[in-house]
This record gives structure tokens, C-alpha cells and sequence, in this order.
């Protein structure tokens, strides 16, 4: 094997790129992007500085050249030959490989509105642009969509200055991925802000200055942005005839049904212990997947099996949520200088834990959480809910037993 082909430049292609040569393999290694920059880092678009928006590189031009990388920016990948084991790209070359990894991340979910086209999506670094660019002249904007991603921008476009609306089809925002206590919580600092909440609302239309809801509510906009979530983009997998479900189906090794193809990133959905697969969507996941998917590609067997996190910060509040929190799981709250952790048991268990605080604050406590977590362990409630007990002298004991 000589020839490993990557589509897909984002966080999980460029690592398992870098990871590759650091697990030895000496063939060539061809990373194939769509977008014409080098590759940069997704979380720092909606922390714009001095106005201006923030591209973070994951690497520079002569990184990639000395790792011996060969980057083809601002192309495509057509079509996908599985049996010739080749690619066909929008630049008419066609690439054979050994070894060939999906990592072709996601794509906006799309409005069905009339005037949808008016909506900007907040995906890309050309994404961003577009939308700071036109913060600068801009007086008010609509956010739909009142996920992670629409109620960071509704942080940052707020202390711009501009006056934010969010939309949102849910009775509350952040109600998929973040444990109410805390949903609650960033809803009611969004609001002591400024920012006017729309639940329970529809679009009927988005016209040249406003939203009209589905009531006949008009919300007035110079800017609208379009954060309803993202769909993993399967098109190429689908071409292919690989196995599909909410991404590209990836047994623990994120080998793909083609036993030459791996598939990693927000496209990826990995089988789980108990069943069914799962996308892990975070730039730390993105990159664990990379590693480990790189070492697979170059001859080994290591099963990916981390423990889901993701993160957000919104205005001086930063959320870290470790596991996945359900509601049949028993609460244990901790409270914090600054701050509260909430952690979750399930059969006395502990398998999930959160914390919100200022800044980065909750960050070293998630991350023993987390330790406990992979140990398995099932410490006592009240040791969790007393801020005296110290999580590290928990994992120390754990480990001990």
C-alpha cells in the first residue's frame, strides 16, 4: 500500500493527514479541499477580533510540504470509483489510492421559505466574512435557529451592538444538546442582554428588511442568518453505494462498508457497543477520529471509543458538557465559586457531567468528570454534591480500588 487519498481538509482530514506520517507510513498521502485556503480551524469564525474575522490555520503551506502532504485547495472530489479505487475531481485529475478517507464534514441545513435565499449561512470562513462584514453597517439581525451555533453568534453579534432577534421552532433554545439547568441559564443571560427571543415560530417569509413568522409577526432585519443546524454530507458516500444512516456508517475502526474506504469527522457515524451508530460532532472528537483513523488506514485495529464533549462560550459563560446527559438519568448538582457542575448517574453510574461558569472555570472539573467517567465508576451522590471533595482524590481512589 502507497497511495492514501483524504476529501475532505477541515480538522479531520488535516490531522489524520499529519497522523499518518506520524504513524510511520512512508507512501504518498494526497489531501483533496473545496475551499480556497489552506486548512483552518472552524471554532474561532464566531470570535471575530477588532471586527474582523479570525482564520486559524492548522497549518502552514511549508508544514504540509515538509510532511510531504500534497494539498489540493479549492477542488472538489466528483466522483468515487470504488472497484478502480479512484477519484475523479472538479480539476479533471483522477487520483487512485490504497486507502481512500471520507472526511467531508457537513453541509447548513437548508430554509423551505419563500425569500430563503436571503438567509446567509455561518458554516465557512467565506460564511463569516460575509456576515462581519456586514455587522459593520448593519443595525439589526434575525437568527433562525436557536442552537449552539445561532446563540453563540447571537453573544458575539449582541456585543456589537446590533439589535438580535432569534427565531426558534422549539418552545426553548438550546433544547437538543444542552442540559435544561443550563439551557435555562444562557436563555435568561441572552435576554438580560437584549437579545428578543421568537419560540414556538415558523418563517412564513424573509423579505429584503424583515422575517415574517408564520403568525404575521414581522421581526425587522438588516441581516438574516440561517442556523438551523447541519446535515453530514453523504453525497459522495451515497454515489458510491456505501452504507448510510445519519452519516457515512463506519464499524469502531471507522472502517466504512468498503474495507478501503474510512470515513471520519462530522460525516462519520460510528458504530456504538450497544448498537446503532453515532455522529460526534466536535472539533476535540474530530480530531481523537483523526488519530485514530490514520493509524487504522496505515495497518492497525484501534477502536474509537471516546466519550462525547463539545463546548461553547457565550458572552463570559463557558459551557463544557461531557457524555451524554438524559433525562431518566439522577441529577447531582455541585455549586462553584462562579459556577455549577451537574453531574448524571444512571444505575448509580456515573456517565455524564456538565458545568457552566465564567470563562474557562468549570473546564479542569469536566475533565476529571470525564476521567471518572471512563473509569466507570459509581462514587457516592454526596461526595459529588460537596465542592469539599476534591473530583482528583475521587478518580485517586477509583483508580486505587
Amino acid at each position: 500500500m502507497d497511495r492514501i487519498v483524504i476529501i475532505g481538509a477541515g480538522e479531520a482530514g488535516t490531522r489524520a493527514a499529519f497522523a499518518l506520517r506520524e504513524a510511520g507510513f512512508a507512501g504518498s498521502v494526497t489531501l483533496v479541499g473545496t475551499e480556497p485556503h489552506l486548512p483552518y480551524e472552524r471554532p474561532p469564525l464566531s470570535k471575530p477580533l477588532n471586527g474582523t474575522v479570525h482564520m486559524k490555520p492548522i497549518c502552514g503551506a511549508e508544514v504540509l510540504q515538509a510532511a510531504g502532504i500534497d494539498y489540493l485547495q479549492g477542488v472538489s472530489a466528483l466522483k468515487l470509483d470504488a472497484d478502480a479505487r479512484s477519484v475523479a475531481l472538479s480539476d479533471d485529475q483522477t487520483l487512485a489510492y490504497d486507502k481512500l478517507l471520507l472526511a467531508t464534514g457537513a453541509r447548513p441545513r437548508r430554509l423551505a421559505c419563500p425569500g430563503s435565499q436571503r438567509a446567509l449561512d455561518f458554516r465557512t470562513f467565506s460564511d463569516a466574512e460575509v456576515i462581519f462584514s456586514r455587522a459593520q453597517t448593519g443595525k439589526s439581525v434575525a437568527i433562525i435557529g436557536g442552537g449552539l451555533i445561532g446563540m453563540e453568534l447571537a453573544a458575539v453579534l449582541r456585543g456589537k451592538g446590533l439589535a438580535v432577534s432569534v427565531i426558534e421552532m422549539a418552545p426553548k433554545p438550546l433544547g437538543r444538546a444542552v442540559p435544561p439547568r443550563f439551557a435555562a441559564r444562557l436563555h435568561a443571560r441572552h435576554e438580560e442582554e437584549g437579545v428578543a427571543f421568537h419560540l414556538g415560530q415558523g418563517i412564513g417569509e424573509i423579505t429584503d428588511d424583515a422575517v415574517v413568522l408564520a403568525d404575521g409577526t414581522t421581526v425587522p432585519a438588516d441581516i438574516v442568518v440561517a442556523a438551523i443546524g447541519v446535515s453530514p454530507d453523504t453525497a459522495l458516500a451515497e454515489m458510491t453505494g456505501l452504507a448510510i444512516g445519519n452519516g457515512i456508517l463506519t464499524d469502531n475502526c471507522l472502517r466504512t462498508s468498503d474495507p478501503n474506504i474510512f470515513a471520519a469527522g462530522d460525516c462519520a457515524a460510528v458504530a456504538q457497543p450497544g448498537g446503532g451508530h453515532m455522529r460526534f460532532e466536535s472539533w476535540r472528537n474530530a480530531r481523537t477520529q483523526a488519530e485514530i483513523v490514520a493509524r487504522n488506514m496505515a495497518g492497525g485495529k484501534e477502536a474509537f471509543a471516546s466519550i462525547p464533549w463539545f463546548w461553547t462560550d457565550q458572552y463570559d459563560l463557558g459551557l463544557q458538557v461531557a457524555g451524554l446527559p438524559q433525562p431518566e438519568h439522577q441529577s447531582v448538582i455541585r455549586q462553584l465559586d462562579g459556577g455549577e457542575l451537574e453531574f448524571y448517574l444512571d444505575a448509580g453510574r456515573l456517565v455524564a457531567a456538565a458545568g457552566l461558569g465564567a470563562g474557562n472555570s468549570v473546564a479542569k472539573d469536566i475533565k476529571l468528570s470525564e476521567m471518572l467517567i471512563a473509569a466507570g465508576v459509581s462514587p457516592d451522590p454526596a461526595a459529588l454534591a460537596d465542592p469539599g471533595v476534591n473530583l482528583k482524590a475521587l478518580l485517586k481512589s477509583a483508580r486505587a480500588a
